[in-house]
């Protein structure tokens, strides 16, 4: 019998699959996109006002995260523009969202060693995949993931989970410690 792989926070999970559904209505061939995780009840006591436009109240912010887009990232790889990311402590959490290729393990072994070959590879490749990803995580370690297949464009089948981009997850792991 396979286990089930449950959030160990569900708010982030929900504010995951939040924002891969509000992404998932703008269509594919999208930026990459950063999000700051901020504890709902925070903005409800500290900013009334902009809660109220948000249609947030006290009922909406027990144990739930507003995702807030950050602005447009730099013209990189998502990967090296959160290498210099550190977030303020009124953050609780983070998540981003990127577009890749992927291809069926049974071809690691034909990809090129050069990166640049291996994106020309990969791009070129009929197995290929486009895939969406939004993956999260917080300060106290919790991480989340959706995945989107844009050969199966349809909510029914995002997949989710809790460590299903290791790589990406432990890079907004990073953003998020303190430095001591």
């Amino acid at each position: 019998m396979t286990e089930l792989s449950l959030p160990e926070d569900p708010a982030l999970a929900a504010a995951v699959l939040e924002i891969e559904s509000h992404i998932a209505g703008e269509g594919w061939d999208q930026p990459a996109r950063l999000y700051a995780l901020v504890d709902t009840a925070r903005i409800v006591a500290q900013e009334p006002a902009l809660a109220a436009q948000m249609g947030l109240d006290a009922a909406a912010e027990e144990g739930s995260f507003t995702p807030v887009e950050q602005d447009a990232l730099p013209d990189q790889a998502l990967e090296v523009t959160l290498e210099s990311i550190a977030w303020p402590p009124e953050v609780t959490g983070c998540a981003a969202v990127v577009e890749r290729l992927v291809l069926p393990p049974e071809v690691d072994a034909e990809i090129p060693d050069d990166p640049a070959a291996a994106e020309e590879f990969a791009r070129e490749h009929p197995l290929r995949q486009e895939v969406r990803i939004v993956a999260g995580a917080t300060r106290a370690g919790a991480t989340y993931c959706a995945l989107r297949l844009r050969a199966h464009d349809d909510d029914q089948s995002v997949v989710d989970g809790t460590e299903l981009v290791p790589g990406l997850l432990e890079l907004l792991r990073s953003t998020l410690e303190v430095d001591a």
